[in-house]
């Protein structure tokens, strides 16, 4: 199996990692490990490609920036979790399909251990919760055979900026797990949860000596030959 790179980043810039996501993804080779990068962002509306200005409604003092993933308009804060899936598709013998279905069962079974049950919807990608209220949003890209973006799941964060925008186009109500749950939410056991589920989903969880956690804040990156 190859080896699987997890970074967990802390809180960044969303400009700086996505640029930094579209670098890796251009300079990597057949053989470049796969890698996971989990962070928060600083608050932020991002516009995917399908984006529809109209969507933004009171972005305020709040930046506004596009990206180059599927999807509508998004927030991205403190508080949520983020994972940039940067996977090599043939590699991993896997459709974008099956890597969203991954990404999505990797959010319920978060949420299963705080005993809240989440719902997908194969007309909308992402997880809801059984009030139809939306918990964690996905947005991919595929560029050579190997995808970028990935997942934002709310967990305990600020959620006033969502009724800034129409989020991900679906007129509906976004929500976290600590609103969904009378369970105490501690972000840090939620991290760790959602990380080790991930890389379970990813086949990883018999190989652990595969996977390499990295915590730093400066990626080294693949470099062409």
């Amino acid at each position: 199996m190859n080896k699987l790179i997890v970074r967990e980043l802390d809180q960044q810039e969303y400009k700086y990692i996505l640029n930094r996501m579209i670098e890796f993804t251009d300079n990597r080779s057949a053989e470049t490990a796969d890698e996971i990068w989990i962070l928060q962002h600083n608050s932020v509306f991002t516009q995917g490609k399908a984006g529809n200005d109209s969507f933004i409604m009171t972005p305020g003092d709040i930046p506004v920036i596009r990206a180059d993933r599927g999807g509508h308009v998004t927030y991205h804060g403190p508080g949520q979790i983020t994972a940039y899936i940067l996977i090599d598709l043939k590699r991993a013998e896997m459709s974008v399909f099956e890597l969203i279905s991954v990404i999505e069962k990797t959010v319920i079974n978060t949420m299963s251990k705080w005993k809240v049950p989440g719902y997908t919807d194969r007309s909308a990608r992402g997880v809801y919760c059984k009030s139809r209220k939306k918990i964690a949003s996905i947005g991919l890209r595929v560029r050579r055979g190997c995808t970028y973006h990935g997942i934002s799941f709310n967990v305990d964060m600020d959620m006033s900026p969502w009724k800034s925008i129409n989020a991900c186009g679906l007129d509906l109500e976004m929500t976290q797990l600590k609103n969904e749950t009378s369970d105490y939410i501690n972000f840090s056991d939620v991290l760790f949860t959602f990380k080790k589920e991930l890389i379970k989903e990813l086949g990883y969880n018999d190989e652990r000596a595969n996977i390499v956690a990295v915590s730093y804040t400066h990626l080294t990156l693949p470099t062409k030959a």
